[in-house]
């Protein structure tokens, strides 16, 4: 009976212990007001954003704070992006403020998007007045096709269009290196003629290796002065289609081809006038080591992303007919 008495005893201490212990680890750091700001990467998770905040001195204990997000069933509810913390704040008070839209947001610019669709994503997220709708809108009026680097950007709420479309600009400068630049030269193209057929290159394949081998392929073209052919430049003629809620035309019919616009490379010979959408680093990189001695003058790729490149247009219609 003693032994019982003792055994609970110990566990109601043991018990008073832990609460005491787990109380304690969810309280503020110190008493300093003063706010930081603090940057929540994209993709990570409770366990790093913990680890982060504990090593940033911003709560006393990473493995507390992560059971406690648990225990809330908030772990879905933390979002990236920037955020106002203090030392004086509690575990709830941070995790209620990592539970709320962040002083500033994380936005992915995929490669290939036209100013359009950057536009319309930018919007959405940060209301800037650059929707599709808006055609006269300050990011459309102030982007320059072709130069608007695709990346991962974190800005904040109030953002304005010219923040924005200087920030993608400066990243595009950094990206496009004198290194990149004077190969592009070497290649017979001006810097600008370099993005022009990245932009087409990026729309065109999707991976590095077949970005390469399209990449030296319409430079033999353009070497031959044969025409491009590519109908990544028909799509962006022919701009937005309404019923299928895209900037990219699915599937081009006959009388597509036949379009009146400078951007139809089956129609004229050399580069379309501008850039048909903004290109990665990785489209560049393409342009920049392409081959304009392959062998190859035509390419194929079919709805499971296999590539097939041909000599002649009879090897060509051959690859596209045994295509599955």
């Amino acid at each position: 009976m003693k032994k019982s008495i003792t055994i609970i005893t110990v566990i109601i201490i043991i018990t008073i212990i832990c609460i005491g212990w787990w109380g304690s680890q969810l309280k503020s750091v110190s008493s300093e007001k003063v706010a930081r700001a603090v940057t929540i990467e994209k993709g990570k998770s409770v366990s790093q954003i913990a680890k982060q905040l504990e090593e940033e001195k911003l709560i006393r204990s990473a493995f507390a704070f992560s059971w406690y997000i648990r225990i809330k069933g908030l772990s879905s509810k933390i979002s990236a992006g920037r955020f106002k913390l203090s030392p004086d704040m509690t575990a709830d008070e941070i995790v209620n403020i990592l539970s709320s839209k962040p002083a500033e947001q994380w936005i992915t610019l995929v490669e290939g998007l036209r100013v359009e669709e950057m536009a319309e994503k930018l919007n959405s997220q940060f209301r800037i007045l650059a929707s599709r709708s808006e055609q006269n809108s300050e990011f459309l009026q102030l982007a320059k096709e072709g130069y608007m680097f695709p990346d991962t950007y974190l800005f904040p709420e109030e953002v304005t269009a010219e923040q924005v479309v200087k920030k993608l600009r400066d990243t595009f400068n950094l990206k496009y290196s004198e290194e990149l630049r004077a190969k592009i030269r070497l290649q017979g193209l001006t810097d600008d003629e370099g993005i022009i057929l990245a932009s087409i290159v990026e729309r065109e394949a999707r991976s590095d290796k077949a970005r390469t081998e399209v990449a030296s392929i319409l430079l033999r073209r353009l070497k031959i002065d044969m025409g491009l052919n590519a109908d990544a430049t028909i799509q962006y003629a022919l701009g937005y289609q309404a019923a299928e809620k895209s900037w990219w035309k699915r599937h081009l019919t006959r009388e597509d081809l036949k379009i009146v616009s400078p951007y139809n490379t089956y129609l004229y010979k050399g580069l379309p006038p501008t850039p048909i959408s903004n290109p990665g680093l990785a489209s560049i990189t393409a342009v920049a080591n392409a081959d304009p001695s392959t062998p190859y003058l035509y390419y194929y790729h079919d709805s499971k992303g296999n590539s097939y490149y041909a000599k002649t247009l009879e090897e060509h219609n051959q690859n596209v007919a045994n295509s599955p």
